[in-house]
């Protein structure tokens, strides 16, 4: 992938491998219509393993609220392609919300097959990563299904360790000490 800075904070251009154009950029409320026709997209499965169970549809309201971030607690950014935000069709979205003590977040994140593989995920993360540091945060978490590999390795790779929820089987929160890295 080959990636140029664009003049806005948070953005950059990306080319892939296979020469497909994409826009990194923060989330806006415009997408809030894009993002439900590329969840329409996606498969049972990749819905499964980002929200943790089945769900039919993005309603508008989640839509809303997933578009619709309280700037200083708040931050998402989408992949899409280079066009306008509410025209763009979304590919992947990563997010992170600290929680009320204010010193850890919790991040998701959903990059769709169609774009699965070309080292969006570790790009994404990375970025979750930077902007936590940056409100100077203590710790960034996830919860991912255990089955869920790909994002375990890539956790683990960036430097996540793992805990089982014992509240919950099936589920593993992986847990990044900021202040280590």
């Amino acid at each position: 992938m080959r990636r140029e800075p664009l003049p806005s904070r948070w953005q950059e251009k990306l080319v892939l491998d296979d020469g497909r154009e994409l826009w990194l950029r923060p989330i806006e409320p415009a997408d809030a219509e894009p993002l439900r026709a590329g969840f329409a997209l996606l498969t049972p499965e990749e819905v499964r393993l980002r929200f943790l169970h089945p769900l039919k549809e993005l309603t508008p309201d989640m839509a809303r609220r997933l578009t619709h971030l309280d700037p200083q607690r708040e931050f998402a950014l989408v992949a899409a392609e280079p066009l306008p935000p509410g025209e763009a069709l979304v590919g992947a979205v990563a997010r992170a919300s600290i929680e009320g003590d204010g010193r850890q977040a919790e991040f998701a994140i959903l990059v769709s097959r169609f774009l699965a593989g070309r080292g969006l995920g570790w790009l994404m993360m990375k970025r979750i990563i930077r902007w936590a540091k940056l409100k100077r945060l203590d710790e960034l978490y996830g919860d991912v299904l255990d089955e869920n590999s790909q994002m375990l390795t890539l956790a683990q790779a960036l430097g996540f360790r793992r805990e089982p929820l014992h509240d919950d089987p099936g589920i593993v929160r992986v847990r990044l000490a900021l202040r280590e890295h």
